[in-house]
């Protein structure tokens, strides 16, 4: 236990300078973008006087070194500044979309795992099977798809075609009203709020969206649970776990697969971090309220807050999950916590 604690507080200590790094780099990148947001707060029609006031109002017309200075003070204070584009805070805009992106990250990666690990167990033991050739067409398949084109190709299908899903816009059809928040999580809050009809709506918007981020996911957890599981079937225990006669599913899931682990509990989290900040395609095809588009439009309107806000909502995320790997090793594999200390 010693051990696993003095793992998780290194890797809290080797994340500070990871953090106070983005914080400089992404203060540096959103000012080197093109466009000036005092104009795109101001409005089309601002004479200069108006735009000058703005700017000071925004403490643009200081020092880049001071505009740091206030930015760093503001952070200590919890303070994300405040978003040109929708003129809320930038903590608030955050909170509010986060956990739509989040819902659907997760729920993409259950759906993928649900899918990708079985398979890459059943083809890594049956090498060359027509099992082993439906993983290798699922794994091509998944990387070669752009999220984008799946994304319409299901709604193409399944909305115009066949009139079975819901129109793909938002987390909930208008008929119905948000449950009341507790987590954010809209299937968690209407839930928790005992409304059956509302619950049902949301898992009726979130299916297409899902599928269509967990085919793209589906294709690393699968590839990496197959290589591992003939890593590990491969290994010397295994055939001595044979040898002594123990049953197939033993030496299968109680020593093969829980050495496979380790490689693919990597993947996922590598697979979450990357698709949490990268799945704005899917939110753009399905109007899904994330915040991958949340930070695409304040690209586009060079909204400083609002994108180093979301830089560092996706650094700390990023920390704190590599934070959760870790202890997941240490629970898969005691030998991580005594090798740690």
């Amino acid at each position: 236990m010693q051990g696993r604690w003095g793992a998780v507080s290194g890797r809290i200590l080797q994340a500070i300078p990871v953090l106070v790094g983005v914080v400089v780099i992404s203060f540096l990148l959103t000012r080197a973008l093109p466009g000036d947001p005092a104009v795109q707060f101001a409005g089309a029609m601002a004479t200069e006087d108006s735009i000058q006031q703005v700017r000071e109002a925004l403490g643009l017309d200081k020092p880049l070194p001071q505009q740091f200075l206030i930015y760093v003070g503001q952070l200590l204070q919890g303070d994300l500044g405040r978003s040109v584009s929708t003129g809320q805070p930038v903590a608030a805009d955050l909170a509010q979309r986060l956990p739509a992106s989040l819902e659907l990250t997760l729920t993409a990666l259950i759906l993928s795992c649900a899918v990708a690990i079985p398979l890459g167990i059943l083809a890594a033991t049956r090498p060359g099977s027509w099992i082993d050739q439906l993983c290798r067409v699922l794994v091509t398949a998944g990387v070669s798809l752009p999220t984008f084109f799946t994304g319409i190709v299901l709604i193409y299908v399944f909305y115009y075609l066949l009139g079975i899903a819901p129109s793909p816009l938002g987390r909930l059809d208008f008929i119905y009203l948000d449950p009341p928040r507790v987590t954010g999580f809209f299937l968690i809050d209407a839930a928790l709020d005992g409304d059956g009809a509302t619950w049902v709506g949301a898992l009726k918007q979130l299916i297409l969206p899902a599928i269509t981020l967990a085919l793209f996911t589906l294709a690393p957890i699968a590839r990496m649970t197959r290589a591992a599981m003939l890593s590990a079937l491969s290994a010397d225990y295994i055939r001595t776990a044979r040898a002594a006669g123990l049953g197939r599913g033993k030496v299968l899931y109680g020593y093969a697969f829980r050495n496979a682990l380790l490689p693919v509990v990597t993947t996922l989290g590598m697979v979450f971090s990357f698709v949490l900040g990268a799945n704005v395609l899917v939110e753009k095809v399905f109007a899904w309220p994330g915040i991958g588009s949340y930070a695409v439009e304040a690209l586009v309107l060079s909204d400083y807050a609002a994108v180093q806000g979301f830089v560092l909502a996706m650094a700390l995320l990023f920390v704190l999950l590599n934070l959760v790997i870790d202890l997941a090793y240490s629970v898969i594999d005691p030998r991580f916590g005594s090798a740690a200390q």
